[in-house]
C-alpha cells in the first residue's frame, strides 16, 4: 500500500514538473516571437501575445507606452524606419508560476544603429514580463525593462 501511494505521489510530481517545464517553454516561445517582431518592426507578435486592456502600461528605459496600440504604433513599428538594424537578445529566462499568473525575468542585450545619425548602441539590462492565462493561453499583461550602455570589462592587472 505504501509503495502504491509513493508511486502515485512520484507520478503526480513528475507530471507537475513536466507541465511546469512545458509552461516555461511556452513563455520562452512567446518571448522569442516578441523579440523577433521587435527586430523587424512588426507589431503582429505583440497583437498576438499581449492582452489588450484598458490601463495596460509597458515601461522601458524610464518611459512608458499606455495601451497596446501606443506600444505598437509609436514604438515597435516606427523603429523599422528609424533603425538600420536592431538585435534584441533575451537570455537566462527564469519563469515563475502561480496558477493563471506567471512572470519571467530575462537578461537583455540590445544592439542597433540609428539610420539618421549613424550612431550605434549596445546596451545590456533586464526585462520583466508579467503573464496571465486567458482561455488557456498565456498573454503578456505588462513589461518592464531597464538597460544601460555596455561597458567593456577592464583589462586584468
Amino acid at each position: 500500500m505504501f509503495r502504491q501511494i509513493l508511486s502515485a505521489c512520484l507520478l503526480m510530481f513528475a507530471l507537475s514538473s513536466a507541465q511546469a517545464h512545458s509552461e516555461a517553454d511556452a513563455l520562452k516561445v512567446i518571448i522569442a516571437d516578441i523579440a523577433s517582431g521587435w527586430e523587424r518592426g512588426d507589431g503582429t507578435p505583440f497583437r498576438k501575445h499581449f492582452l489588450d486592456f484598458k490601463g495596460a502600461r509597458y515601461i522601458e528605459g524610464g518611459g512608458q507606452n499606455v495601451g497596446l496600440d501606443d506600444l505598437v504604433q509609436r514604438h515597435v513599428e516606427p523603429e523599422k524606419d528609424a533603425l538600420e538594424y536592431l538585435k534584441l537578445d533575451f537570455s537566462n529566462i527564469e519563469s515563475h508560476f502561480e496558477g493563471d499568473f506567471a512572470w519571467a525575468l530575462a537578461d537583455t542585450r540590445i544592439k542597433g544603429k540609428v539610420r539618421k545619425s549613424g550612431m550605434e548602441f549596445d546596451k545590456t539590462g533586464f526585462q520583466t514580463f508579467l503573464f496571465r492565462k486567458v482561455g488557456g493561453v498565456w498573454k503578456v499583461v505588462h513589461t518592464h525593462s531597464s538597460s544601460r550602455d555596455t561597458r567593456p570589462k577592464s583589462a586584468a592587472k
